[in-house]
């Protein structure tokens, strides 16, 4: 899958998903379960151990 076609699926643009890829912008969690789930179809699980 293309960056374009990720996009896509979610809503924004090659560009951010570029920066997210390279480590140069930060992802917000909702912005990630949203290219988990729609872009790649996946499901995002987050947990936190003490």
């Amino acid at each position: 899958m293309t960056q374009q076609e990720l996009a896509e699926k979610c809503g924004t643009n090659k560009g951010y998903i570029s920066k997210i890829e390279n480590n140069i912008k930060e992802v917000r969690i909702s912005t990630l379960q949203k290219i988990v789930e729609l872009g790649l179809g996946g499901h995002l699980e987050l947990s936190i151990r003490l």
